[in-house]
């Protein structure tokens, strides 16, 4: 087909998918009425597959839309109609550039499942193994792509949906869905993921993930090992096959946590269909959508974990500071309030009982309240927390994430603390600070003695009491023997880390001394102290 003819022809496309476009809006009278949740969720399922596809994307950014928007638009149907099987077979022939049937024995026509990208059939290596064949839709890519371009110019005819418009750049936001799209499409992309999910949990024995068949995959056709098994919200099948579903919701949860804390490559839509119970195995399926986050992403959400635990507003908000992108300026005090407020409501509740969804919700409203973003891997974060805590509720209701993420934390900020390397790290710093700052007293005590004295001239008539000449001598001398304990407790503790000989129980005798001569000093002060205020 001639270049001018393919250009009218997408032309005449565009014009005819976007009156399609506005006869929607206008049925729904958007213009004249506005916009709601419900009525946005409807328009997309509507508009087809590639739109549905945006909705689940667009419901990522908690961060960004209202939460109603949010929880409206998770709720688009993930099974849209299949294409024909002759379709099918149209791509896996081309992708192959041979007939399938020289691959497989057989490709049942009836999918297990349709999705707005693609869709999986069950099939037959002809090597004997059963496998599922998920095979993209029929030139998507151009469709969405093509959709993308329209509804970057159907935004700029919406009326504000709350105040999105003020908050966020919608163009920006359509132009990271679309390059989310284009990863969900390729399958080689989808293969690398299984890849690395699985070299990440080589050595937790209770998790799997499918035998991908690289051999047989390509950017439009995914081969993968058959999952039978139980769905992991299939509470009924688990009991009856024996399963203790506590164990399996504390696995589940574990497991998460690693991905996200430790590894900071996570599944981003562990929803029940994705996650299957197998041999005793927790099997992770459909790798599309991955989420990652940076070592800086990872070591800020464990301050913020470690925040919520202690109850620590300056913690939780640094942590919220250092992790989120400021789109506008914030108000001054309004974060460290709003969150104050917020540990205050839950603080009441045991830390066992913190509903993971709802406060991880509230924090996103504040952060929105306050012109803070957060990092799409957090975004997408957010919704997989949506998703295991709907699943915790079915099977081990007991089950409480933020108790678990908690223990993580401690036990990965224990495991990763090198303490002998941090006490002579820091306590080279603080001795040459103690250092610098012994000469204080001193001069202290020079001052204050010129000024008993009298020796002393300063521009103000004051007249001390003998009472307050003793309280400035005793003061002077606790400040000293205070500086002296700390700088006897900090240069033991740097002996302590040396291989210092002789040693007492394999602690160097010099570092024992100090800390027994520290220990002496303060309970002779305790009881100075202590006697004094008796005696009178």
């Amino acid at each position: 087909m001639p270049e001018h003819v393919q250009n009218e022809k997408a032309v005449m496309d565009n014009r005819s998918r976007l009156k399609e476009m506005r006869d929607i809006l206008l049925k729904y009278k958007v213009v004249t009425r506005g916009i709601t949740p419900e009525k946005l969720r409807n328009i997309l399922e509507e508009l087809g597959p590639t739109y549905i596809k945006l909705g689940q994307i667009m419901s990522l950014h908690s961060d960004i839309l209202p939460a109603a928007y949010c929880e409206e638009l998770m709720k688009l149907n993930s099974d849209v109609t299949p294409m024909e099987f002759t379709e099918v077979e149209e791509v896996i022939n081309r992708s192959y550039r041979a007939d399938w049937r020289d691959i497989f024995t057989y490709i049942d026509p009836v999918p297990l499942g349709s999705a707005s990208i693609a869709q999986v059939h069950r099939a037959g290596l002809r090597t004997g193994e059963e496998v599922v064949v998920k095979v993209e839709r029929k030139g998507v890519y151009d469709i969405m792509a093509r959709d993308i371009g329209l509804l970057k110019r159907a935004v700029r005819l919406l009326p504000p949906i709350g105040n999105i418009k003020d908050m966020v750049d919608m163009e920006m936001v359509l132009d990271e869905m679309w390059t989310i799209a284009q990863e969900e499409m390729n399958f080689l992309k989808e293969a690398s993921n299984i890849e690395e999910f699985s070299r990440n949990n080589r050595d937790v024995r209770y998790v799997g993930v499918p035998r991908k068949y690289q051999e047989y995959t390509t950017t439009r056709v995914l081969v993968m090992e058959y999952i039978d098994g139980f769905a992991i919200d299939d509470r009924e099948g688990l009991l009856a096959a024996g399963y203790d579903l506590n164990e399996i919701g504390e696995k589940l949860v574990s497991n998460y946590i690693k991905q996200v804390l430790d590894d900071g490559f996570f599944h981003a839509d562990p929803h029940p269909g994705n996650v299957k119970v197998r041999d005793g195995k927790i099997i992770w399926i459909d790798m599309g959508m991955m989420g990652r986050l940076t070592e800086r992403d990872r070591r800020l959400m464990r301050e913020a974990v470690k925040g919520i635990a202690l109850n620590d507003i300056s913690m939780l908000e640094n942590a919220i500071l250092k992790l989120g992108d400021f789109w506008g300026k914030p108000e001054e005090g309004k974060l460290y309030e709003d969150l104050r407020q917020l540990l205050k409501r839950y603080g009441k509740a045991s830390f066992g009982s913190l509903n993971v969804a709802e406060f991880l919700q509230e924090i996103m409203e504040i952060m929105k309240e306050n012109k803070i973003g957060l990092p799409h891997g957090v975004s997408m974060l957010a919704r997989g927390l949506t998703h295991m805590e709907g699943v915790l509720v079915k099977i081990s209701p007991d089950i409480n994430m933020v108790q678990i993420a908690a223990a993580k934390v401690q036990e990965s900020l224990f495991a990763d603390f090198d303490w002998k390397r941090e006490i002579s790290r820091g306590g080279r710093r603080l001795y040459r600070t103690v250092d610098k700052t012994m000469e204080i007293p001193n001069l202290t005590v020079d001052i204050m003695q010129e000024y008993l004295r009298g020796q002393a001239r300063i521009n103000m008539d004051l007249r001390a009491t003998r009472e307050f000449s003793d309280l400035l001598r005793h003061l002077v001398r606790n400040l000293l023997m205070g500086f002296w304990v700390v700088a006897l407790l900090i240069s033991s503790s740097i002996v302590c880390t040396t291989d210092m000989r002789p040693q007492v129980l394999g602690i160097p005798l010099i570092g024992a001394v100090g800390y027994v001569l520290a220990f002496f000093i303060v309970v002779f002060y305790l009881a100075r102290h202590f006697f004094r205020h008796n005696g009178k």
